[in-house]
C-alpha cells in the first residue's frame, strides 16, 4: 500500500474515469459499514475513523492517484457518506445566496447578486433524488410522485424548496435559500447599507413600544433577514411564538417556542396548517406572535392576535409596495372563503398593523428598505397611510448596480404617543425633511 504522506506524481483523473472510481469506493465503503447507524453517531472523531477507511480504499483501488486528485476523491466520498453529496462544495462555498438545480447537470448559484453557473453536477437523475430524500427525510418530510412537492431545511436553517417528476420535466428540481449557521447582524445590514441608523432608532422603538408590523417584499428582498434582526429588539423577558411552513427563522431570545405546519401523510390525513398553530398558539400565553409568512387564511387570524392583546407581533408578505401589501392581505383572506364584507376587514387591518416596512431587491442586487409607512386610520373606505422614510432610487451605474440615497420625508408618526409612553425617547429631529446617511 502506497504511503499517504509521500509525494504523488500520478496522473489526475477526469470526468467518468473519477466519477466512476468514486462509485466503486463509495460502493465498497457501504460493505464495510453499517450506514444505517451513521446518523446516530456524531462527532468529527467518526469521520475521522471513516476517512482513515475512504484513504486505505483509495490506496488501493488507484495507488497512482496525485495528491489533490486522491484528496478531492476522499472529500466527495466522504461528502456522500455524511453529507448532501455535491452540494457539500455550495454549501461551504462563502457567499452564495442562493443555489438553484434545473435537473443534475445545471446548477445555478447566486454570488454577489448575479446569477451564474456552476460547475457542480450530479450524476444522474437518481443520484440527486438520493441527496434530495436524504434533505427531506432529516426534517420528517417526504417527497415521491404521490406529493411531489415539498419545503424542507437544512441544519443551518436554510430553506429548501423541491419538485420532481412528472411536475418537473427535466428532473428534480431544488431552489435553496442560504440564510447559513451566522445569521447577519444589525451590523452588517446597516454596512451593507439596507437602513440607516436613523431607520434603526424608529424600528427598536417601535418593536420595545410594542407596535405591530408587517414586512413586505418580494421574492429574495431579505424579509426574513430583516425579520431575524428586528426579533433581537424584543425584551429577553417576553415570550415569544413563531409559526412557519418551514422553520428559518432564528431567534437569539432564550424563552422562543418554535411551531411548524405538517404537510399531510401518504393517505391525505394528519395535515397541520397555520391556522390551526395561530389558534392554538394563542392558548399558550404568548407575547408576542411571529409568522413566518402570511399566505392564506392565518392571516385573518394573525390580525385577530395583533388586536387582541398580543402587541408587538411581526409577520411578512410578499408584495412590491405597502399599498400592495394591503390589497395581499385583503386577498389571502377572502380566498380563506371568510365571508367578511370588505370595509369590516380593512377596519381590522387599520387597528391591527402600525408599521409597514417595505424591503426590495434593485437592480444588480442591493437590498434595501425602501418604505418605513405608517398605517393611520379609516376614511370612509380606504386605509390611509404615510411614509416616514424612503429610499429614493438615483440611477445605475457602471456595474449595473441600483444606487440611491435615504431621506426623511418631514412627518412625524401618529405612534410617538405610544413610544414615549412606553419609555422610548427618541431625537427631536429625527423625522425632519432632509436627506439620510
Amino acid at each position: 500500500m502506497v504511503n499517504a504522506t509521500q509525494p504523488r506524481g500520478g496522473r489526475a483523473l477526469e470526468g467518468d474515469g473519477f466519477e466512476e472510481l468514486k462509485r466503486v469506493i463509495h460502493g465498497k465503503l457501504v460493505d464495510k459499514l453499517d450506514l444505517s447507524r451513521l446518523g446516530d453517531l456524531e462527532g468529527d472523531t467518526l469521520r475521522r475513523e471513516i476517512r482513515l477507511v475512504v484513504e486505505h480504499l483509495c490506496d488501493t483501488e488507484n495507488p497512482l492517484l496525485n495528491r489533490s486528485e486522491r484528496e478531492r476523491l476522499i472529500e466527495e466520498v466522504l461528502d456522500e457518506t455524511f453529507g448532501f453529496g455535491p452540494l457539500e462544495i455550495l454549501l461551504k462555498e462563502e457567499g452564495v445566496a442562493d443555489i438553484m438545480i434545473n435537473g443534475p447537470k445545471h446548477v445555478f448559484i447566486e454570488k454577489g447578486g448575479r446569477i451564474q453557473r456552476s460547475d457542480v453536477t450530479f450524476r444522474d437523475n437518481d443520484h440527486l433524488m438520493q441527496v434530495l430524500d436524504r434533505i427531506v427525510s432529516k426534517v420528517g418530510r417526504r417527497i415521491d410522485e404521490t406529493s411531489p412537492m415539498c419545503d424542507a431545511r437544512l441544519p443551518d436553517g436554510s430553506r429548501v424548496n423541491a419538485i420532481i417528476p412528472p411536475l418537473a420535466l427535466d428532473g428534480p428540481s431544488l431552489t435553496i435559500r442560504r440564510f447559513g449557521s451566522n445569521p447577519l447582524t444589525l451590523e452588517d445590514l446597516l454596512r451593507f447599507g439596507a437602513f440607516t441608523p436613523e431607520m434603526v432608532m424608529l424600528l427598536e422603538g417601535a418593536i420595545k413600544a410594542r407596535l405591530n408590523m408587517i414586512i413586505s417584499g418580494g421574492t429574495g428582498s431579505g424579509k426574513t433577514t430583516l425579520l431575524n434582526t428586528l426579533s433581537s429588539f424584543i425584551p429577553g423577558d417576553q415570550r415569544v411564538v413563531t409559526i412557519e411552513d418551514a422553520a428559518e427563522l432564528q431567534l437569539q431570545q432564550d424563552h422562543v417556542l418554535r411551531l411548524e405546519t405538517r404537510p399531510p401523510n401518504i393517505e391525505g390525513k394528519g395535515a397541520v396548517k397555520a391556522t390551526e398553530l395561530v389558534k392554538n398558539c394563542l392558548r399558550m400565553r404568548p407575547d408576542r406572535v411571529i409568522i413566518g409568512e402570511c399566505r392564506g387564511p392565518e392571516t385573518l387570524d394573525m390580525l385577530q392576535a395583533m388586536n387582541t392583546g398580543h402587541e408587538g407581533s411581526l409577520t411578512t408578505v410578499h408584495a412590491n409596495n405597502p399599498r400592495d401589501a394591503v390589497s395581499r392581505i385583503e386577498t389571502m383572506v377572502m380566498m380563506g372563503g371568510i365571508e367578511l364584507p370588505i370595509k369590516a376587514l380593512r377596519h381590522q387591518f387599520a387597528s391591527a398593523v402600525d408599521i409597514i416596512i417595505q424591503a426590495n431587491r434593485l437592480q444588480g442586487g442591493p437590498r434595501k428598505i425602501t418604505h418605513i409607512t405608517e398605517v393611520l386610520n379609516m376614511e370612509q373606505d380606504t386605509i390611509i397611510m404615510q411614509d416616514i422614510f424612503l429610499f429614493v432610487q438615483d440611477g445605475i451605474d457602471e456595474d449595473g448596480r441600483a444606487y440611491g440615497h435615504f431621506e426623511a420625508t418631514g412627518v412625524r408618526p401618529a405612534f410617538m404617543d405610544r413610544l414615549e409612553a412606553a419609555g422610548v425617547r427618541l431625537p427631536g429631529n429625527l423625522f425632519a425633511a432632509r436627506p439620510l446617511g
